[in-house]
Protein backbone atom coordinates (compact mmCIF):
# COMPACT_ATOMS: atom_id res chain seq x y z
CA UNK A 1 0.00 0.00 0.00
CA UNK A 2 1.30 3.13 -1.06
CA UNK A 3 1.88 6.13 1.81
CA UNK A 4 2.13 8.96 -0.71
CA UNK A 5 1.20 11.63 0.12
CA UNK A 6 0.90 15.39 -1.16
CA UNK A 7 3.43 17.76 -1.64
CA UNK A 8 3.75 20.37 1.47
CA UNK A 9 2.22 23.01 0.63
CA UNK A 10 -0.96 21.03 -1.21
CA UNK A 11 -4.44 20.55 0.21
CA UNK A 12 -6.15 17.43 -0.42
CA UNK A 13 -9.67 17.78 -2.29
CA UNK A 14 -12.74 15.76 -2.02
CA UNK A 15 -11.61 13.75 -5.86
CA UNK A 16 -8.44 13.43 -4.18
CA UNK A 17 -6.77 15.73 -6.57
CA UNK A 18 -3.62 17.45 -4.33
CA UNK A 19 -4.30 21.50 -5.06
CA UNK A 20 -1.12 23.67 -4.33
CA UNK A 21 -2.04 26.57 -1.98
CA UNK A 22 0.61 28.60 -2.85
CA UNK A 23 0.29 31.45 -4.58
CA UNK A 24 -3.43 30.85 -5.29
CA UNK A 25 -5.03 33.93 -2.71
CA UNK A 26 -1.98 36.29 -4.24
CA UNK A 27 -3.06 35.16 -8.10
CA UNK A 28 -7.12 36.43 -7.10
CA UNK A 29 -6.16 39.59 -5.22
CA UNK A 30 -3.94 41.06 -8.28
CA UNK A 31 -6.28 39.81 -11.08
CA UNK A 32 -8.90 41.68 -8.58
CA UNK A 33 -6.81 44.83 -8.61
CA UNK A 34 -6.49 44.67 -12.22
CA UNK A 35 -9.40 43.64 -13.39
CA UNK A 36 -12.05 43.38 -10.60
CA UNK A 37 -15.27 44.94 -10.32
CA UNK A 38 -14.55 48.63 -7.99
CA UNK A 39 -17.63 50.42 -9.25
CA UNK A 40 -19.95 48.96 -7.49
CA UNK A 41 -21.84 51.06 -4.68
CA UNK A 42 -21.32 49.05 -2.01
CA UNK A 43 -17.80 47.91 -2.77
CA UNK A 44 -14.86 49.69 -0.25
CA UNK A 45 -17.29 49.92 2.46
CA UNK A 46 -16.46 48.42 6.02
CA UNK A 47 -20.23 49.29 6.72
CA UNK A 48 -22.06 45.84 8.08
CA UNK A 49 -25.50 47.29 7.51
CA UNK A 50 -24.40 47.97 3.79
CA UNK A 51 -22.29 45.16 3.06
CA UNK A 52 -25.00 42.83 4.49
CA UNK A 53 -27.93 44.54 2.79
CA UNK A 54 -26.16 43.91 -0.84
CA UNK A 55 -25.47 40.39 0.13
CA UNK A 56 -29.34 39.43 0.77
CA UNK A 57 -30.06 41.16 -2.19
CA UNK A 58 -27.14 39.52 -4.72
CA UNK A 59 -28.71 36.24 -4.05
CA UNK A 60 -29.59 34.48 -6.35
CA UNK A 61 -30.15 38.08 -8.63
CA UNK A 62 -28.10 39.32 -10.77
CA UNK A 63 -25.96 42.70 -10.08
CA UNK A 64 -27.84 45.34 -12.67
CA UNK A 65 -31.30 44.40 -10.88
CA UNK A 66 -30.19 44.59 -7.60
CA UNK A 67 -28.70 48.24 -8.23
CA UNK A 68 -31.87 50.13 -8.19
CA UNK A 69 -33.17 48.27 -5.44
CA UNK A 70 -30.14 48.88 -3.51
CA UNK A 71 -30.61 52.63 -4.16
CA UNK A 72 -33.60 53.12 -3.15
CA UNK A 73 -33.66 50.81 0.30
CA UNK A 74 -30.95 52.81 1.51
CA UNK A 75 -32.59 56.48 0.66
CA UNK A 76 -35.57 54.83 2.20
CA UNK A 77 -33.45 53.20 5.47
CA UNK A 78 -30.14 54.38 5.48
CA UNK A 79 -29.52 52.29 8.57
CA UNK A 80 -30.40 49.45 10.47
CA UNK A 81 -31.91 51.61 12.55
CA UNK A 82 -34.20 53.02 10.31
CA UNK A 83 -34.93 49.59 8.43
CA UNK A 84 -36.23 47.86 11.85
CA UNK A 85 -38.56 50.82 12.79
CA UNK A 86 -40.38 50.20 9.40
CA UNK A 87 -43.85 49.40 8.89
CA UNK A 88 -43.17 45.66 7.21
CA UNK A 89 -45.68 46.40 4.24
CA UNK A 90 -43.44 49.03 3.58
CA UNK A 91 -40.01 46.98 3.41
CA UNK A 92 -41.68 44.63 1.40
CA UNK A 93 -43.49 47.49 -0.85
CA UNK A 94 -39.78 48.21 -1.72
CA UNK A 95 -38.62 44.76 -2.07
CA UNK A 96 -41.53 44.42 -4.72
CA UNK A 97 -40.35 43.23 -7.77
CA UNK A 98 -36.65 41.71 -6.59
CA UNK A 99 -38.33 38.04 -6.00
CA UNK A 100 -37.19 35.31 -3.48
CA UNK A 101 -39.59 37.58 -0.66
CA UNK A 102 -38.84 35.43 1.89
CA UNK A 103 -35.21 37.59 1.83
CA UNK A 104 -37.38 40.89 2.59
CA UNK A 105 -39.19 39.32 5.39
CA UNK A 106 -35.57 38.02 7.17
CA UNK A 107 -34.06 41.33 6.47
CA UNK A 108 -36.74 43.22 8.24
CA UNK A 109 -36.25 40.25 11.18
CA UNK A 110 -32.65 41.14 11.22
CA UNK A 111 -32.92 44.56 11.08
CA UNK A 112 -35.02 43.92 14.58
CA UNK A 113 -32.73 41.64 16.05
CA UNK A 114 -29.85 43.45 15.36
CA UNK A 115 -31.63 46.59 17.19
CA UNK A 116 -32.97 44.67 20.23
CA UNK A 117 -30.15 41.70 20.87
CA UNK A 118 -27.03 43.98 20.00
CA UNK A 119 -27.60 47.44 20.15
CA UNK A 120 -27.81 48.21 16.51
CA UNK A 121 -24.44 46.94 16.26
CA UNK A 122 -23.74 44.03 13.71
CA UNK A 123 -22.24 40.81 15.20
CA UNK A 124 -18.05 41.18 14.45
CA UNK A 125 -17.77 37.31 13.78
CA UNK A 126 -18.97 35.24 11.16
CA UNK A 127 -20.08 32.51 13.83
CA UNK A 128 -22.36 35.08 15.79
CA UNK A 129 -23.70 36.91 12.52
CA UNK A 130 -25.15 33.24 11.44
CA UNK A 131 -27.11 33.17 14.11
CA UNK A 132 -28.86 36.14 12.68
CA UNK A 133 -32.18 35.28 10.60
CA UNK A 134 -31.51 35.26 6.33
CA UNK A 135 -27.81 35.21 7.06
CA UNK A 136 -26.22 31.46 6.35
CA UNK A 137 -22.57 30.80 6.48
CA UNK A 138 -20.85 32.07 3.22
CA UNK A 139 -23.16 35.49 3.55
CA UNK A 140 -21.88 35.55 7.06
CA UNK A 141 -18.28 35.28 6.06
CA UNK A 142 -18.36 37.77 3.82
CA UNK A 143 -19.56 40.14 6.02
CA UNK A 144 -16.93 39.06 8.50
CA UNK A 145 -14.09 39.65 5.52
CA UNK A 146 -15.32 42.97 4.32
CA UNK A 147 -16.50 44.42 7.64
CA UNK A 148 -13.52 42.85 10.13
CA UNK A 149 -11.24 41.53 8.15
CA UNK A 150 -11.86 37.94 9.68
CA UNK A 151 -10.11 34.91 7.91
CA UNK A 152 -13.16 33.21 7.12
CA UNK A 153 -14.24 31.77 3.53
CA UNK A 154 -17.50 32.28 1.30
CA UNK A 155 -19.31 29.44 -0.42
CA UNK A 156 -21.73 31.27 -2.41
CA UNK A 157 -22.28 30.30 -6.64
CA UNK A 158 -19.53 31.85 -7.47
CA UNK A 159 -17.15 30.83 -5.11
CA UNK A 160 -18.31 27.53 -5.53
CA UNK A 161 -17.88 27.36 -9.20
CA UNK A 162 -14.50 28.32 -8.68
CA UNK A 163 -12.76 26.01 -6.31
CA UNK A 164 -14.52 22.64 -7.72
CA UNK A 165 -13.34 24.14 -10.62
CA UNK A 166 -9.65 24.20 -9.64
CA UNK A 167 -9.59 21.87 -7.36
CA UNK A 168 -11.22 19.23 -9.71
CA UNK A 169 -13.81 18.65 -6.98
CA UNK A 170 -15.85 15.85 -8.39
CA UNK A 171 -17.64 14.83 -5.19
CA UNK A 172 -21.69 15.32 -5.31
CA UNK A 173 -22.62 18.52 -3.37
CA UNK A 174 -25.95 17.83 -2.62
CA UNK A 175 -24.34 15.56 0.44
CA UNK A 176 -23.50 17.70 3.19
CA UNK A 177 -20.19 15.61 4.31
CA UNK A 178 -18.86 16.62 0.54
CA UNK A 179 -19.98 20.46 1.39
CA UNK A 180 -18.02 19.69 4.26
CA UNK A 181 -14.69 19.25 2.04
CA UNK A 182 -15.11 22.15 0.20
CA UNK A 183 -15.59 24.37 3.03
CA UNK A 184 -12.27 23.08 4.39
CA UNK A 185 -10.63 23.50 0.95
CA UNK A 186 -11.91 27.18 0.81
CA UNK A 187 -10.71 27.41 4.33
CA UNK A 188 -6.91 26.40 3.30
CA UNK A 189 -6.92 29.16 0.44
CA UNK A 190 -7.02 31.92 2.66
CA UNK A 191 -4.56 34.69 2.85
CA UNK A 192 -2.34 34.37 6.41
CA UNK A 193 -1.08 37.80 6.36
CA UNK A 194 -2.44 41.36 6.45
CA UNK A 195 -5.71 40.19 6.71
CA UNK A 196 -7.28 43.76 6.99
CA UNK A 197 -6.30 44.43 3.39
CA UNK A 198 -6.12 41.04 2.29
CA UNK A 199 -9.50 39.19 3.12
CA UNK A 200 -11.44 41.88 1.56
CA UNK A 201 -9.91 42.03 -1.74
CA UNK A 202 -9.89 38.17 -1.98
CA UNK A 203 -12.89 37.73 -1.25
CA UNK A 204 -14.30 40.16 -3.41
CA UNK A 205 -11.89 38.70 -6.21
CA UNK A 206 -13.10 35.25 -5.66
CA UNK A 207 -16.65 36.90 -6.45
CA UNK A 208 -15.46 38.34 -9.40
CA UNK A 209 -13.62 35.67 -11.02
CA UNK A 210 -17.09 33.62 -10.84
CA UNK A 211 -19.45 36.32 -12.22
CA UNK A 212 -16.89 37.63 -14.78
CA UNK A 213 -14.76 35.17 -16.01
CA UNK A 214 -15.20 31.35 -14.15
CA UNK A 215 -18.91 31.51 -15.45
CA UNK A 216 -21.43 28.77 -15.49
CA UNK A 217 -21.10 28.74 -19.21
CA UNK A 218 -18.49 29.35 -22.01
CA UNK A 219 -16.25 30.57 -19.01
CA UNK A 220 -12.93 32.42 -20.33
CA UNK A 221 -10.17 30.33 -19.24
CA UNK A 222 -7.82 31.85 -21.26
CA UNK A 223 -7.62 34.88 -19.35
CA UNK A 224 -8.27 33.84 -15.73
CA UNK A 225 -5.24 33.93 -13.35
CA UNK A 226 -5.57 30.66 -11.93
CA UNK A 227 -5.60 28.28 -15.22
CA UNK A 228 -1.89 27.39 -14.41
CA UNK A 229 -3.25 25.52 -11.08
CA UNK A 230 -6.45 24.21 -12.24
CA UNK A 231 -7.64 20.85 -12.91
CA UNK A 232 -10.96 22.10 -14.48
CA UNK A 233 -8.78 23.30 -17.10
CA UNK A 234 -6.21 21.27 -17.24
CA UNK A 235 -8.51 18.15 -18.05
CA UNK A 236 -10.92 20.54 -20.80
CA UNK A 237 -14.22 20.15 -18.78
CA UNK A 238 -14.84 23.16 -16.67
CA UNK A 239 -18.64 22.71 -16.73
CA UNK A 240 -19.07 19.89 -15.83
CA UNK A 241 -18.16 21.64 -12.15
CA UNK A 242 -19.54 21.88 -9.46
CA UNK A 243 -21.18 18.50 -9.22
CA UNK A 244 -24.71 18.51 -7.75
CA UNK A 245 -27.62 15.34 -8.28
CA UNK A 246 -30.22 16.36 -6.63
CA UNK A 247 -32.16 18.99 -8.66
CA UNK A 248 -35.05 21.16 -7.44
CA UNK A 249 -38.42 19.65 -8.41
CA UNK A 250 -40.30 21.61 -11.02
CA UNK A 251 -44.03 21.50 -11.66
CA UNK A 252 -47.21 23.65 -13.20
CA UNK A 253 -49.48 25.09 -11.07
CA UNK A 254 -52.47 26.89 -12.86
CA UNK A 255 -53.80 29.82 -10.70
CA UNK A 256 -57.19 31.39 -11.04
CA UNK A 257 -56.82 35.38 -10.23
CA UNK A 258 -59.70 37.26 -9.55
CA UNK A 259 -59.27 40.95 -9.84
CA UNK A 260 -62.19 42.76 -8.56
CA UNK A 261 -62.94 46.85 -9.46
CA UNK A 262 -65.33 49.26 -7.45
CA UNK A 263 -66.45 52.26 -8.98
CA UNK A 264 -64.05 54.19 -7.25
CA UNK A 265 -61.39 52.21 -8.92
CA UNK A 266 -60.68 50.26 -5.76
CA UNK A 267 -59.26 46.73 -5.71
CA UNK A 268 -59.74 44.06 -3.76
CA UNK A 269 -56.55 42.74 -2.55
CA UNK A 270 -55.96 40.06 0.50
CA UNK A 271 -52.65 38.76 2.26
CA UNK A 272 -51.70 35.80 1.07
CA UNK A 273 -50.80 32.93 4.34
CA UNK A 274 -47.56 33.09 5.95
CA UNK A 275 -46.13 30.59 4.49
CA UNK A 276 -46.15 28.96 0.70
CA UNK A 277 -45.93 31.02 -2.88
CA UNK A 278 -45.73 34.89 -2.02
CA UNK A 279 -46.39 34.28 1.94
CA UNK A 280 -47.12 37.54 2.99
CA UNK A 281 -47.57 39.74 0.34
CA UNK A 282 -51.09 41.43 -0.73
CA UNK A 283 -52.35 39.81 -3.24
CA UNK A 284 -56.13 39.36 -5.61
CA UNK A 285 -58.13 36.85 -4.51
CA UNK A 286 -56.32 33.07 -5.52
CA UNK A 287 -58.46 30.07 -6.75
CA UNK A 288 -57.87 26.30 -7.68
CA UNK A 289 -59.94 26.43 -10.37
CA UNK A 290 -62.75 28.05 -12.52
CA UNK A 291 -65.83 26.80 -10.25
CA UNK A 292 -64.29 28.19 -7.14
CA UNK A 293 -63.25 31.34 -8.88
CA UNK A 294 -66.93 31.63 -10.35
CA UNK A 295 -68.90 29.97 -7.50
CA UNK A 296 -67.77 33.35 -5.84
CA UNK A 297 -68.45 35.50 -8.60
CA UNK A 298 -71.99 34.81 -8.08
CA UNK A 299 -72.41 35.48 -4.73
CA UNK A 300 -69.90 38.29 -5.47
CA UNK A 301 -73.21 39.42 -8.07
CA UNK A 302 -76.15 38.68 -6.10
CA UNK A 303 -78.28 41.76 -6.86
CA UNK A 304 -75.43 43.65 -9.18
CA UNK A 305 -74.80 44.06 -12.47
CA UNK A 306 -71.22 42.99 -12.80
CA UNK A 307 -69.56 43.71 -16.09
CA UNK A 308 -66.98 40.50 -15.91
CA UNK A 309 -63.79 40.02 -18.79
CA UNK A 310 -61.41 37.11 -18.81
CA UNK A 311 -58.10 38.50 -19.47
CA UNK A 312 -55.15 36.95 -21.50
CA UNK A 313 -53.74 33.98 -19.11
CA UNK A 314 -49.72 33.72 -18.78
CA UNK A 315 -46.99 31.81 -17.33
CA UNK A 316 -45.06 33.58 -14.11
CA UNK A 317 -41.82 31.01 -13.68
CA UNK A 318 -40.39 30.81 -9.68
CA UNK A 319 -37.19 28.56 -8.61
CA UNK A 320 -39.85 25.94 -8.02
CA UNK A 321 -42.82 26.36 -10.21
CA UNK A 322 -44.40 27.50 -13.51
CA UNK A 323 -47.04 29.77 -12.62
CA UNK A 324 -49.84 29.42 -14.81
CA UNK A 325 -52.24 32.46 -14.27
CA UNK A 326 -55.60 32.68 -15.38
CA UNK A 327 -56.98 36.70 -14.25
CA UNK A 328 -60.56 37.53 -14.79
CA UNK A 329 -61.55 40.96 -14.23
CA UNK A 330 -64.46 42.32 -12.57
CA UNK A 331 -66.16 45.39 -12.22
CA UNK A 332 -69.30 46.99 -10.13
CA UNK A 333 -70.39 48.98 -7.32
CA UNK A 334 -70.18 47.12 -4.34
CA UNK A 335 -72.22 48.56 -1.18
CA UNK A 336 -70.53 45.22 1.11
CA UNK A 337 -66.72 43.78 1.33
CA UNK A 338 -66.38 41.03 -1.03
CA UNK A 339 -65.24 38.34 1.80
CA UNK A 340 -63.87 39.00 5.72
CA UNK A 341 -60.43 38.88 4.55
CA UNK A 342 -59.22 41.86 2.75
CA UNK A 343 -59.70 45.30 2.15
CA UNK A 344 -60.22 48.00 -0.94
CA UNK A 345 -57.29 49.95 -1.78
CA UNK A 346 -56.89 52.76 -4.72
CA UNK A 347 -54.31 53.80 -6.88
CA UNK A 348 -53.11 56.05 -4.65
CA UNK A 349 -52.38 53.30 -1.72
CA UNK A 350 -52.09 49.74 -3.40
CA UNK A 351 -48.70 50.73 -5.22
CA UNK A 352 -46.70 50.85 -1.69
CA UNK A 353 -47.60 47.21 -0.92
CA UNK A 354 -45.45 44.81 -1.26
CA UNK A 355 -47.28 43.05 -3.65
CA UNK A 356 -45.91 39.69 -6.15
CA UNK A 357 -44.28 41.53 -9.27
CA UNK A 358 -47.47 39.78 -11.83
CA UNK A 359 -50.03 41.34 -9.33
CA UNK A 360 -48.83 44.32 -10.03
CA UNK A 361 -48.04 44.60 -13.75
CA UNK A 362 -51.83 43.04 -14.06
CA UNK A 363 -53.38 46.08 -11.55
CA UNK A 364 -51.37 48.97 -13.53
CA UNK A 365 -52.39 47.10 -16.68
CA UNK A 366 -55.93 47.33 -15.80
CA UNK A 367 -56.58 50.05 -14.23
CA UNK A 368 -57.44 52.64 -16.84
CA UNK A 369 -60.05 49.62 -18.49
CA UNK A 370 -63.37 50.46 -18.98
Amino acid sequence: MSDARPPEGAHTAGAGTPVSVQGVAERVMAWQASHGRHHLPWQNSRDPYRVWLSEIMLQQTQVRTVLEYYACFLARFPDVGALAKAPRDEVMGLWSGLGYYSRARNLHRCAQQVMAEHGGAFPNTAEALATLPGIGRSTAGAIAAFCFSERVPILDANARRVLTRLSGFARDLASAGNERLLWELAQSLLPTRDLAQTMPRYTQGLMDLGASLCTAQAPRCSLCPLTGSCVAFRDGAPERYPVRTRKLSRRPESWQLLLVRDGQEQVWLQRRPPTGIWAGLHCVPVFADTASLAAFVAALGAGRDLVQERLPPFVHVLTHRDLHLHPVLVRGNFVTRPSDDGQWLGPDRWPALGLPAPIRKLLAATQTRR
